[in-house]
């Protein structure tokens, strides 16, 4: 199953494709030295621009960051600046903490992703990036409605790229984080409400508490169902859809009104656990 950690890793490394500027060099008629041509406010940009991206790669997010807002300055319009200046601050985000530089780097990053779609409205890099961050800024403190904006940067790379697997797992994921955390708060305040006898998590709801589930939230789990699916169909060996896809359904399972739905549900996710496990078997015997 995919963590935090690795998708801040993709998040990182996602909008590093850059080339480099090259300095214009003209000859003197009058005394064959080599000089340096006067640069437009564009050339400087891209010049400031390469210098940051250098010293990015170096970890240098300090000196990374001024030039990449320098880079800005001179030319508003350069993009690969903005997308730069938004991994800068992604890269320094630590999803969790609570520091106020650390909330600061996300916010940053978020606005300067935005800040290029407001350019190019279907720049791949910053819709990416834009879903990854939200999502990781949306776990703690947990932040239903930063979960469904990141959701909405899936679905928008969806509308642009419709063969990509990855967007149709996300959307899976962020369904089900919210479902399912919907669903240990229902149990614990039904359990609050009663006297006796708690109810564990792994058993079925009542009926009054389920009806309440699958109204607010059935539609959910099955986007996030169907969703999964079409990440499998695009790529069979995705185990991590599969892993998310078998908690949905088990998430699904506390929706339905029988017993033979539930166990057929729970059924169908246990067969999906033991596909994760083969696939993931055969990796290790067959490594590319």
């Amino acid at each position: 199953m995919s963590n935090l950690t690795g998708l801040q890793s993709a998040v990182r490394s996602q909008v590093l494709i850059l080339t480099a500027g090259v300095f214009s060099l003209v000859t003197s008629p009058v005394t064959g030295q080599s000089v340096t041509a006067p640069q437009s406010r564009q050339q400087q940009a891209q010049n400031v621009l390469d210098e940051g991206v250098q010293v990015f790669k170096n970890g240098q997010y300090d000196e990374a960051t001024l030039d990449f807002q320098r880079a800005k300055q001179l030319d508003p319009k350069l993009l690969n600046a903005s997308l730069y200046l938004a991994t800068t601050y992604a890269s320094r985000y630590i999803p969790g903490a609570r520091s106020e530089e650390n909330t600061k780097h996300g916010q940053d990053a978020v606005e300067q992703f935005k800040s290029v779609l407001i350019l190019d409205p279907q720049n791949i890099s910053a819709i990416d990036g834009l879903g990854s961050m939200l999502f990781q800024m949306a776990g703690n403190p947990f932040d239903p409605d930063l979960f469904s904006e990141s959701k909405s940067y899936q679905q928008r790379h969806i509308g642009l790229r419709p063969n990509d697997p990855e967007p149709y797992y996300w959307t899976g994921v962020i369904d089900w984080t919210l479902s399912f955390r919907a669903n240990a708060q229902f149990r614990a305040k039904y359990n609050l409400s009663i006297r006796g006898r708690q109810l564990e998590d792994d058993e079925p709801p009542p009926d009054i508490l389920r009806e309440e589930y699958a109204h607010e939230y059935g539609a959910l789990i099955d986007e996030g169902i169907d969703c999964l699916k079409k990440a499998l169909k695009l790529r069979p060996d995705y185990d991590d859809a599969m892993a998310y896809l078998n908690l949905l359904y088990r998430r699904k399972a506390d929706t339905v009104p029988t017993q033979a739905e539930r166990e057929q549900l729970l059924q169908i996710a246990d067969d999906l656990v033991d596909e994760v496990k083969d696939i993931k078997q055969k990796r290790v015997e067959q490594p590319q």
